[in-house]
């Protein structure tokens, strides 16, 4: 073989760290392979921070002392996400009974089924479904009752630090935000037709954005004019842009605030995760066997709310014999080591 075919042979180089704080999510090769470099994600995990390519589950402990899974038990995990309180409960099952776990998501459902596999939880005590959990009586029809449920509202880890899902602005990526990316249209593409009043209510309704009417007013007037707002810091730069005739909102801190609002209005938005969460709530009930237990897990005032709503509900009606007083929090010392817990709540409910 020639010298030529051999070099048109030889593998590209892996991107490598750049110095010892490597930015870009590529960069971060040793994180994406925590089986390979345990070391590395050990010590990212130390730090508080979150490994690229994983999640960790919040409020394990107190969610698995509520729901008191025992061996022989059927249950769901209604958002399988990275699988990590999947696998606690499977652990509390010890081989006997039966969990069914659902995600929307196209891209990280594989993943976990295989990382699940590759521990010994096969299909004879897991079912894993690519289904969005507001068809939970679907998945009732095969299990039968449920004696224990699970939802954690929140996106993943994974999901947000992956600039190729646009759903954070920390890294330029496209503005897509859909949870199934083979579902539905980006957040770019919903941008282009809304209307200002439509997309100013959607900003207070989804995230309480007081700013709301000068950014609606701000995309509308970009896009108006042919702008593509097509990128993740292209949303960004216009958020900027609206904040800086608004006095007092300036500073980093507020700005960044702001543009972690507006992207969780457009991820509501898009994959219509209120309207969803609704169903799921509705359904609950019926699929849960007598005495059964649900922990739902919500990140902002607009989940909790209709969680509290419907479990008070229930609870007045006669459905749930018992629901939580209060929310639980996440310990401080949880919150201190992972800064996405901070403004976690549980709710959970016992049907009569």
């Amino acid at each position: 073989m020639s010298t030529i075919d051999n070099q048109e042979e030889k593998r590209p180089r892996r991107i490598r760290y750049k110095g010892t704080h490597p930015k870009s999510y590529k960069e971060k090769y040793k994180e994406l392979q925590p089986d390979k470099y345990a070391d590395t994600v050990a010590k990212v995990i130390q730090k508080g921070s979150t490994p690229a390519g994983m999640h960790r589950s919040i409020c394990v402990k107190e969610i698995l002392e509520f729901l008191q899974i025992t061996p022989g038990e059927t249950g769901l995990d209604a958002t399988l996400g990275y699988g990590g309180h999947t696998l606690e409960m499977l652990k509390c099952l010890n081989s006997q009974g039966h969990l069914y776990a659902t995600d929307v998501d196209s891209i990280e459902l594989p993943r976990t089924r295989a990382r699940l596999e590759s521990l010994g939880y096969g299909s004879e005590i897991l079912t894993l479904k690519q289904m969005n959990f507001s068809a939970i009586d679907q998945v009732a029809l095969e299990s039968g009752p449920l004696d224990f449920v699970l939802a954690d509202l929140g996106v993943s880890s994974m999901q947000i630090d992956n600039p190729e899902r646009g759903f954070s602005f920390k890294n330029d990526g496209p503005l897509d935000l859909r949870l199934n990316p083979n579902k539905g249209i980006s957040a770019a593409e919903r941008l282009k037709t809304i209307s200002l009043d439509e997309l100013q209510g959607m900003l207070m309704e989804n995230s309480d954005e007081p700013n709301s009417a000068a950014i609606a007013r701000s995309i509308c007037s970009n896009i108006k004019k042919g702008v593509e707002i097509s990128t993740t810091t292209k949303l960004q730069e216009v958020i900027k842009e609206a904040l800086k005739y608004i006095p007092g909102c300036n500073d980093k801190d507020t700005i960044k605030k702001t543009c972690q609002r507006c992207f969780q209005a457009l991820r509501i938005d898009v994959n219509n995760e209120f309207e969803v969460l609704y169903e799921f709530l509705e359904k609950l009930p019926t699929t849960l066997a007598e005495g059964g237990r649900v922990a739902i897990l919500s990140f902002h005032s607009g989940e909790d709310r209709l969680v509290k709503k419907s479990f008070q509900r229930f609870f007045r009606e006669g459905v749930y014999r018992e629901i939580a007083p209060e929310p639980i929090r996440p310990s401080a010392e949880e919150c201190s080591t992972n800064g996405r817990a901070r403004s976690a709540k549980l709710r959970w409910a016992i049907k009569a």
